[in-house]
């Protein structure tokens, strides 16, 4: 990744997980390293005692080599940085959870926005009111996976970005 690229990933997971531990109804600790793509993450222990955590990285961006290559970045809840539940691990905590786990792939504009349908869905998925969750600051395409308690989301616009770069490449 370029040095912008890595400075904005920075400001931008930061000012988010910032905001986010300000809106949620629990308490939020956000933890890792800043340099490290997927090690800063922001924890919480939801009701029935389950660690959750949400990671911002780049999913492509550009770099050295492929200057052209298109930034776009993936928030996920509860899946990859496995090790956090050794950092954050209490005594009454029963683990990670992995009965839930959802990945939203966007541009960098529209991360921030989706800030507080993110900290909706979580408290709706605490409580089992997930058709309580209203409808995303922007145009999504939902794939559910094939355990229903794991679905992925795009973009219209970041599906598009990447569609765009692969047409480019596929024709040179």
């Amino acid at each position: 990744m370029t040095p912008e690229t890595i400075r904005i990933i920075s400001n931008l997971r930061q000012e988010f997980y910032s905001l986010f531990a300000a809106a949620m109804s629990v308490p939020v600790k956000v933890s890792g390293s800043s340099y490290n793509s997927t090690s800063l993450v922001a924890s919480w222990t939801d009701t029935s005692q389950y660690l959750n955590y949400v990671n911002i990285y780049a999913y492509t961006a550009p770099d050295a080599l492929q200057s052209d290559r298109p930034f776009i970045l993936r928030l996920t809840i509860n899946r990859g940085a496995g090790d956090i539940a050794v950092a954050r691990k209490g005594p009454s905590c029963q683990g990670l959870n992995r009965k839930w786990s959802f990945e939203l792939t966007v541009l960098p504009e529209e991360i921030l926005d989706f800030l507080p349908w993110i900290v909706t869905l979580v408290e709706a998925k605490a409580k089992g009111l997930l058709a309580s969750v209203g409808d995303p600051p922007y145009p999504m395409t939902f794939n559910a996976a094939q355990c229903s308690l794991s679905t992925e989301a795009w973009t219209h616009q970041a599906k598009q970005r990447l569609e765009q770069e692969l047409c480019v490449n596929s024709s040179a």
